[in-house]
């Protein structure tokens, strides 16, 4: 993957595009049943993909147009804004700052959005909302996906058209997240037969790692341990696996159920 610019700012995203119809020769006559397209970069000339004609672009422009007002309205500050590919692929964040929860001395948890959208069909139009912060002293930080939206770029798609209702109900799980769940995860006292339960989900080679981490720290809610399920995932498993990302998909559902029935 191309590293991603630096210091892009939101309106550096919005740069013009066209679909351009893939054509070739035939007989010195000129055809467009290819059933293929460009996307074109209009301010570079740059053609970002080439996609059948089932691909449907939804523009970076309608993208921020559709979801600027939302975040202003929320109150979300924007904080990035990273381009790869050169265009093909674009990836905004916006931080909450208004909502928060205090899980622990000087431990505060605020949401954050990040969208992204592709020119090349690489990846989906996507809402994913989390809470995030750091916990090491190297910078790493942990990640609890509260959300996720995924919208694939084709013409039979309806969903690419309900871009406002969409994110609109991803802030407000943001809200309903952070003033009941994480609450209600910081005030339940874990039952024995929840550790065991987290147990059976892991692979293998993350078993030792997840109990060592219990047994040197004190699990008293399901705060605790969903850190200790998050921790597993980000400290014991392989990052470049994908099924490390669907079980960390899977960390805070798994222990938001767990607390609801303690």
């Amino acid at each position: 993957m191309v590293n991603p610019q630096k210091n892009v700012s939101l309106n550096d995203t919005v740069f013009p595009v066209i679909e351009v119809p893939a054509v070739f020769t035939n007989n010195n006559m000129w055809t467009k049943n290819t059933g293929h397209k460009f996307i074109v970069r209009e301010d570079t000339k740059e053609v970002l993909s080439c996609m059948t004609d089932e691909y449907k672009m939804v523009s970076n422009y309608e993208v921020i147009e559709e979801v600027a007002p939302i975040m202003k309205k929320s109150k979300a500050q924007f904080r990035e804004a990273q381009i790869f590919g050169n265009g093909s692929r674009t990836k905004w964040t916006w931080h909450f700052p208004d909502i928060k929860v205090k899980v622990g001395k000087d431990d505060v948890l605020n949401p954050e959005i990040n969208i992204w959208n592709s020119y090349d069909g690489s990846t989906e139009l996507s809402f994913t909302a989390g809470a995030y912060r750091i916990v090491c002293s190297n910078g790493l930080i942990i990640g609890t996906i509260i959300d996720r939206k995924r919208n694939r770029h084709s013409v039979y798609n309806t969903n690419l058209n309900k871009i406002s209702e969409q994110i609109n109900d991803t802030v407000n799980k943001c809200n309903t997240v952070f003033a009941d769940s994480f609450t209600q995860l910081i005030e339940t006292a874990v039952k024995p037969t929840s550790v065991p339960r987290i147990v059976k989900e892991l692979p293998q080679q993350a078993i030792e790692p997840f109990v060592r981490y219990c047994g040197r720290t004190d699990i008293k809610n399901y705060w605790d341990l969903l850190n200790a399920f998050t921790w597993v995932t980000t400290h014991a498993l392989n990052r470049k696996h994908e099924s490390t990302h669907k079980l960390e998909n899977r960390v805070y559902p798994i222990i938001n159920k767990l607390a609801a029935v303690a």
